[in-house]
């Protein structure tokens, strides 16, 4: 008798592939791409509106506390899931552990890096700085 317990089928299909992550990634590219589904279409929707009334209006759209909010959660979903979705590109077609690595870190630094400039943008707008 063996002293290795007995494994089914379904633990080892429970094990999310050989990262462990495959499925967290999946849902959250999901639920992201959910958000966009909504932000998207209104983001453009009101940037054109906006841009058709000047920079004076534009500029007043964006001090708009609900407009500034929502330009946030837009420009947030929009870079998680950029970020995500590189980092199946350069998990999936990076052969070399280091070059894999170091791609995945820049690929969250630049997406934090975008969010950080509209943020500090739009709350140099809504201060009125």
């Amino acid at each position: 008798m063996s002293d290795k317990p007995f494994v089914s089928p379904i633990k080892t299909t429970r094990g999310l592939g050989a990262s462990k992550t495959g499925t967290s990634h999946h849902m959250r590219q999901r639920v992201s791409a959910l958000a966009l589904i909504v932000l998207v279409p209104w983001f453009l929707f009101s940037v054109m509106k906006a841009a058709l009334g000047g920079y004076a209006d534009a500029l007043a759209w964006v001090s708009s506390p609900v407009n500034a909010t929502l330009l946030l959660l837009t420009a947030g979903a929009a870079f998680y899931h950029m970020r995500l979705g590189m980092q199946a590109v350069i998990e999936d077609y990076i052969g070399k552990p280091g070059t894999r690595a170091a791609l995945l870190i820049l690929n969250t630094f630049f997406a934090a890096g975008l969010f950080a400039v509209v943020v500090m943008s739009v709350l140099r707008i809504w201060t009125g700085r």
